[in-house]
């Protein structure tokens, strides 16, 4: 699979605290001066045009609580070669930035959603507010924000009685439901094994439902995501197994953490460091170089998951 696709994480604060990403009194927080400044990404995603990456999403923590994000969304607009601006956010902040952010060259939008209940959705998200995400997935759908997916992680015990709810979402409306399956980093480590349900037993239960899904052969910004439409559906489902699939070969991104270190692959273990020869003076060849000595680097895969605390840190 070529490497065209680049996550970009802009903070690693986040107005959450999601029981399977991070602990109640979340995380310490990087000092400011350690987090790539606009001008610092915008110059890492132009080079990175020059060894075929034309989509980027920008990540966190939750990207919006970063100050003047449509600035950074405008100056990856104007840079040639990205023709695929996205975003991905937990839609708290959404309805207010929307607009702005959509003015400034965002194409989409994926917002994270793992319950349909108010109740539970305050629970999970240890306070979250569901009907504020509700308001940023309208406007988002409203503004032409689309493909609008919405990621469910899914959690035995906890939301896996409202899956044909959610995938039903797709049926009147173009919204492209993913199903993820949970992966055994920072706190859902503990509880991850009586917790997982494979992305398998997910589709069958749809099946079971909705009978057999058809299969969509391409969508925007796919990327390692398996997609199929309930018959009739506006929108899509999709499943990504990245802990019981082999999806290694589908996999096209690199991911740039805020402190600017570039990881290959949440399973590996090399990191390139972009930010210290950036501000020790590294042009752009330099750059293009780093970059693709991180592509040598994902192409080799450990046995066994690495020692990730938080994966809100890598722009999980």
């Amino acid at each position: 699979m070529k490497v065209n696709y680049l996550r970009v994480s802009v903070t690693d604060r986040c107005n959450l605290r999601c029981r399977y990403c991070l602990p109640p009194e979340g995380v310490k927080t990087v000092a400011h001066a350690e987090i790539l400044r606009f001008e610092e990404i915008t110059r890492i995603v132009r080079a990175a045009t020059r060894i075929g990456v034309r989509k980027v999403r920008l990540t966190g923590g939750e990207p919006l609580v970063r100050k003047n994000l449509s600035s950074l969304v405008a100056q990856l607009a104007a840079v040639e070669g990205i023709d695929d601006l996205a975003l991905t956010t937990n839609g708290i902040l959404l309805a207010a930035q929307a607009r702005e952010l959509a003015a400034a060259g965002l194409r989409r939008v994926n917002v994270s959603l793992d319950t349909l209940d108010p109740h539970r959705y305050r629970f999970i998200t240890r306070g979250g507010e569901l009907i504020r995400v509700w308001e940023g997935i309208e406007l988002a759908l409203e503004l032409g924000l689309e493909p609008v997916k919405l990621n469910v992680v899914v959690i035995k015990g906890f939301n896996e009685d409202e899956l044909i709810k959610l995938a039903a979402l797709s049926l009147e409306r173009p919204l492209h439901v993913r199903f993820i399956e949970l992966m055994p980093f920072g706190p859902a480590r503990a509880w991850f094994r009586e917790a997982f349900l494979s992305a398998a037993a997910v589709r069958a239960r749809l099946e079971k439902h909705f009978g057999p899904l058809l299969e969509v052969k391409k969508l925007q910004g796919a990327g390692p995501a398996c997609y199929y439409r309930i018959p009739g559906a506006q929108g899509t489902v999709g499943f990504i197994a990245g802990m019981s699939g082999h999806i290694c070969s589908r996999c096209n991104r690199l991911r740039l953490s805020a402190t600017g270190m570039l990881h290959p692959c949440l399973f590996g273990r090399g990191e390139v460091d972009l930010k210290g020869p950036l501000r020790a003076g590294a042009g752009e060849e330099e750059l293009v170089r780093l970059l693709a000595q991180a592509i040598v680097l994902k192409r080799s895969r450990p046995s066994s998951l690495p020692e990730i605390d938080h994966l809100s840190r890598l722009g999980g």
